[in-house]
């Protein structure tokens, strides 16, 4: 059994965590902190966990894991690995922003991978050629939900001016109470925000250059450019995004490129009909459809921010790790209705 660790875990992206692990077959949790909730059953903060564990939240670490979950606030993760010393083979999982730019993706001697399957998968796991990786960044919700979107198209050397907008539910703004996430103020309403200037533009950016640099038809230093919209919905839980560019090229042949490219990835999926958010909304998946008037290209991209997101691509990332089919304790089911 994968012994874990989880730090922080009181939060949305905790609870998750929690609820995947709590049945996870080949992992067991072996403490959960939290200096608010020490003491206390995990049931009390996340009470629709009563029933399945009498685990407690605890204030003291332990060093006895495989595997440590960073479910903190940005900015807090590196400050609790500066302060706070695991033994080398314990495996790092960051679900925080701190590490995932190429710039401060280390400390110390641990080095993160950017921890999407569907861009880095040898380099999580380890295989053909690559060094097991010793510690992970996990993706931001919504740079997974536009990566997912755009990949098969930097990886075929086509990327270029892209305009994308997204909607996000409330959980993506986390737990802390601000006005904008009042049930008052997010029923019934929407809004843009952070329009052109979001944090997970950055992590985009150095993804989708590259697998793009890497084409062999590549132009050297040719940027993209990448001009996002986000916007806050009324609703829980969810991300739709859709990215629009010039693309000279038969839909057929793209829907083919994307299919190519996502067969080897379970959670990702191309579908040939419209997609909505109900697809995926509690599952891990990724689902796709693109759709094309003249030269425009609209990709669409749907995925559930707390699985896909955070917490279900973590636990996707500690499969690859420790060597576990990739989606053990993940083969989740949408409600649908």
């Amino acid at each position: 059994m994968i012994k874990v660790g989880i730090i922080g875990g009181a939060g949305y992206t905790g609870g998750e965590l929690i609820r995947l692990l709590v049945h996870h077959p080949a992992a067991e949790i072996t403490f959960v902190h939290s200096k608010s909730s020490a003491g206390k059953p995990l049931y009390s903060i996340h009470h629709d966990l009563l029933g399945e564990t009498e685990q407690l939240f605890t204030g003291e670490l332990s060093t006895d894991i495989d595997v440590l979950f960073l479910c903190t606030g940005h900015g807090e993760a590196r400050k609790f690995l500066e302060a706070n010393t695991f033994p080398a083979g314990v495996k790092i999982i960051d679900l925080s922003n701190d590490f995932r730019l190429q710039a401060g993706n280390s400390l110390g001697d641990l080095q993160f991978v950017y921890g999407l399957p569907e861009l880095n998968r040898d380099r999580i796991a380890g295989t053909n050629g690559h060094a097991p990786a010793q510690a992970i960044a996990n993706p931001g919700c919504f740079a997974t939900a536009i990566q997912l979107g755009l990949l098969p198209l930097a990886h075929a050397g086509l990327l270029d001016e892209i305009y994308t907008t997204g909607i996000t539910g409330s959980t993506g703004a986390g737990q802390s109470l601000a006005a904008t996430s009042h049930f008052s103020w997010r029923a019934n309403n929407i809004q843009a925000y952070k329009t052109l200037s979001h944090q997970h533009l950055g992590e985009i950016g150095e993804s989708l250059q590259q697998l793009q640099s890497a084409t062999v038809n590549a132009i050297p230093d040719k940027a993209i450019g990448l001009h996002f919209v986000p916007w806050r919905g009324d609703f829980t839980r969810g991300i739709f995004i859709s990215s629009t560019l010039t693309l000279d090229r038969p839909i057929r042949d793209l829907v083919a490129l994307y299919k190519e490219f996502y067969k080897g990835h379970p959670f990702t999926h191309v579908a040939d009909d419209t997609i909505f958010l109900k697809q995926v909304v509690n599952t891990n998946k990724a689902v796709i459809h693109l759709e094309k008037a003249g030269t425009k290209l609209v990709v669409h991209s749907a995925i559930d921010n707390l699985l896909k997101g955070a917490s279900g691509q973590a636990v996707q990332n500690m499969n690859l790790l420790f060597g576990v089919p990739e989606t053990t304790g993940l083969q989740l089911k949408a409600n649908y209705f």
